[in-house]
């Protein structure tokens, strides 16, 4: 797939992008924009959500949903983060990646996936601009010249269909406008971590065309020894190279078409796994799951990993039309995306004692040197037809289309060959919505939405063709009650159908095993919340409370005697929680959010045994299969879902002169104890985690230009964010804490 997009690569060279951004980021401010806004009036701001496919005041939809604002995805993103980054930023949301800046793997109401694999699926659907970036490594394009993202927690399958089980990351960008605008930011931080980012956009053509073009360039040095060969900052650093063009061509009062193409180069480093930083050791005979004194953040003990690089290009391709008639709107969204890349690793963190401190890792007589390359092409194709009316009944409908083709190579270890198989993904999905005003205060809405789902897997190179093929066909829906209790307060219930369509890992054929099948998941979840503003609109309390069962839930076993990845339904998960989102306008420059989740689950399967750590413990040995290293599962939660979940902002601000203002800004997560795997041990496990970050600056002009000082990670917190069952207690950290300065201008 190299010699595609040739046009669209040589027209967007790092060199022209980099040029481009530092004019924009040292351009001179302009005059202030029109209008108060409701915190110039003490009040809480309106938030928009387009969970029903179009903008609505989040407190009139019937769904539990966060959002993060501009200022918010600044902060989290303000020390060159990845996507990684919004874990624990919603409440019930988590975020990990064992393939560095690339392969996702997202949690809702603890459903995810822990399949480290590229071709894994998983059931919380990330979309770009109404696009759904299906593929894991689609999944990491970066996050920059955000309008909002929305976190839109439970089945969301009628609506937007691909593996929205758990629910829906949305991401917005924003959109050319016929007003000129620019806007740019520079920051620099601890071990030389640089991010620029820079936007102009504005008239072409008066009324006619309009433009937005859009980049960032994230940075950081090599900061990570390597204490088996000695070298001093020999890894860790990374660029990461982002790009996104929108032109927007409005012919009459009634038709749009935009046209978008997103760029990113990334070439950086893989995750540094870091062998036995868990457990006991010779000084701490008595540690379980903390991390233990073999772990040193700023070294690693490799002998083999080739540098743990990773190099990933993608493109992306948006055609999106929208007519009006009398009554409806007509749209279509068209889009290519590729993915071409890899990433090697040292999976084991090192083989052999004799480099580590204390206690070597278990026999694992081969450098465990991987790598994992993926050759992508995805098309999707929707069109809906939406009513515009005022009455009291509102619709819309539609049909979507998605096609996936790609290659996955893994060279594994030193002894097999390279194999590489291909997977196809062929669906198509016709939905509809109604909604109707029942009375003045009560409405009801009801979606549904047919799949197919059809998935072809063979082996191309390396190894015996195996070729497998699964499909399912499946009806999602869901019926809602919203009901207005005041002006001020709404209650609603809802009850949602969602599936995940069947599965093929394949990355066991490079080991000397069959690829594995899961088949569909189905879960229906039972919800009931509120909504409510007061205090003049100062305060804002939204909550809600869930419960839902999965039918053949899809997991990953990972690891065990064979080290392989074994894909295996459950017969039955639940899981069940409560979710608070709130806001303070305390005074109309102090503002405070705080959103809290407690989610329960638990896997229902009284016969279902997994492969387990040759050098953990496991808590409770009279689960351990006699004669075997296999453990039941039955009652264990779902891995990677902690109970309890939360997170923290709070901005003040004082004025200075006619147009200045010193302000405050800090956020906080939290994510409380989780379990890795789906069998439990005493070592892969982690406690309660949280992280927080700190903005303080000077705003001028009316917010127009600002300096400012910032930190991430404030406490340098060592957290374990996910871990390796590889004969070893190898796990994998968060980022290190990065201090740092940054100058940004909006004209």
């Amino acid at each position: 797939m190299s010699h595609r997009f040739s046009a669209i690569r040589a027209a967007w060279t790092g060199s022209t992008v980099l040029a481009a951004a530092a004019a924009i980021g040292f351009a001179a401010p302009a005059a202030a924009q029109d209008g108060a806004s409701a915190e110039d009036e003490g009040q809480l701001a309106t938030i928009i959500v387009t969970a029903n496919r179009r903008e609505e005041n989040l407190q009139d939809v019937a769904v539990s949903a966060d959002i993060l604002d501009q200022e918010r995805i600044g902060a989290v993103f303000s020390a060159a983060a990845d996507i990684t980054a919004l874990a624990g930023t919603a409440p019930g949301l988590n975020v990990e990646s064992s393939n560095g800046r690339v392969a996702p793997r997202f949690y809702i109401r603890g459903l995810g996936n822990t399949d480290f694999d590229l071709a894994a699926s998983q059931p919380v659907s990330v979309l770009l601009d109404d696009v759904v970036l299906e593929n894991v490594t689609l999944k990491s394009f970066p996050v920059f010249d955000i309008e909002r993202v929305e976190v839109l927690r439970g089945p969301q399958g009628t609506l937007f269909g691909r593996n929205t089980p758990a629910g829906a990351v949305k991401v917005t960008s924003i959109k050319p406008s016929h007003d000129f605008s620019a806007s740019g930011s520079l920051s620099y931080g601890s071990y030389d971590t640089i991010s620029v980012n820079g936007a102009v956009g504005g008239s072409l053509v008066e009324d006619k065309i309009a433009v937005r073009i859009a980049a960032q360039l994230q940075h950081r040095a090599d900061w990570i020894d390597n204490g088996f060969t000695g070298d001093d900052n020999a890894l860790g650093g990374y660029n990461d190279f982002a790009v996104r063009g929108q032109l927007l061509f409005t012919p009459t009062e009634r038709s749009s078409i935009l046209a978008a193409v997103n760029y990113r180069n990334l070439d950086g480093s893989s995750t540094f796994f870091r062998a036995n930083v868990l457990g006991r050791t010779t000084a701490q005979p008595n540690n379980t799951n903390k991390l233990n004194d073999n772990y040193d953040r700023n070294t690693v003990f490799y002998d083999a990993g080739g540098g743990n690089l990773a190099d990933y290009e993608q493109v992306g391709l948006t055609l999106t039309g929208a007519y009006e008639f009398d009554g409806m709107t007509l749209t279509s969204i068209t889009s290519y995306w590729t993915s071409e890349g890899s990433s090697r690793g040292d999976i084991d963190g090192g083989f052999g004692a004799s480099f580590l401190p204390v206690m070597g890792p278990g026999f694992i007589p081969f450098p465990s040197d991987t790598q994992d390359s993926i050759d992508l092409e995805q098309f999707t194709q929707e069109v809906r037809l939406a009513s515009t009316t005022d009455g009291p009944l509102s619709w819309q409908i539609g049909g979507f289309y998605f096609s996936s083709d790609f290659d996955v190579t893994t060279v594994g270890f030193t002894f097999p060959p390279p194999v590489t198989v291909n997977h196809t993904n062929d669906a198509w999905a016709l939905f509809g919505q109604l909604t109707y005003q029942l009375t003045d205060t009560l409405r009801a809405t009801g979606g549904i939405r047919y799949t197919d789902d059809q998935k072809d897997f063979v082996v191309v190179s390396g190894a015996a063709p195996q070729p497998r093929s699964v499909g399912d066909q499946q009806f999602d829906w869901d019926i809602s009650l919203f009901a207005d209790v005041s002006d001020d307060a709404s209650v609603y219930a809802k009850v949602a159908n969602s599936f995940r369509g069947p599965t093929i890992q394949g990355r066991d054929v490079a080991f000397f095993s069959a690829p594995s099948v899961a088949q569909s998941e189905n879960i229906t979840s039972y919800e009931a919340g509120f909504k409510s503003e007061f205090a003049d609109r100062r305060v804002r309390l939204n909550g809600a409370v869930y419960y839902y069962t999965v039918e053949d839930p899809q997991f990953t076993a990972v690891g065990g005697a064979g080290n392989l990845v074994q894909l295996i339904n459950a017969n039955k998960g639940e899981g069940y929680g409560v979710e608070l989102d709130s806001a303070f306008q305390i005074t109309p420059r102090f503002l405070v959010t705080l959103g809290v989740a407690y989610n329960s689950t638990e896997i229902q399967d009284a016969n279902l045994a997994v492969g387990i750590c040759a050098q953990c413990t496991v808590t409770d040995p009279t689960r351990v299969v006699s004669g075997t290293r296999r453990a039941f599962i039955d009652g264990n939660p779902f891995p990677n879902a902690p109970e309890w979940s939360g997170d923290l902002t709070a901005r003040y601000g004082i004025p200075v002169g006619n147009s200045g203002e010193f302000y405050i800004f800090t956020d906080w997560v939290y994510l409380g104890e989780t379990n890795f795997l789906l069998y439990q041990s005493r070592e892969f496990n982690a406690g309660s985690r949280f992280e927080g970050g700190l903005k303080v600056g000077y705003a001028g002009n009316d917010g127009q230009w600002e300096v400012a000082a910032f930190a991430r990670n404030i406490t340098d917190e060592d957290n374990v964010l996910g871990v390796v069952d590889f004969n070893n207690n190898t796990a994998f950290v968060n980022e290190p804490r990065v201090i740092g300065a940054m100058v940004s201008f909006k004209y």
